[in-house]
């Protein structure tokens, strides 16, 4: 049995964006401490959370 963090199923997301438009989420996210991937993860779960968009567990059915 391994030992320390537990292991945290990630998926991967590429987008294509404007330069300008990623320097300013980078700038953004060092602003709010984050990295650029913390800082688009608060703010999709925001989005979900004002929009009242349940975000479930992966291994959860979502209903369309």
């Amino acid at each position: 049995m391994s030992k320390g963090r537990p292991r945290t199923k990630t998926a991967i997301v590429q987008l294509r964006m404007p330069p300008q438009l990623k320097a300013a989420a980078e700038v953004a996210a060092k602003l709010d401490h984050r990295s650029l991937t913390g800082f688009i993860e608060v703010l999709i779960l925001n989005h979900c959370k004002t929009h009242d968009i349940p975000v479930t567990d992966a291994h959860q059915e979502t209903s369309p």
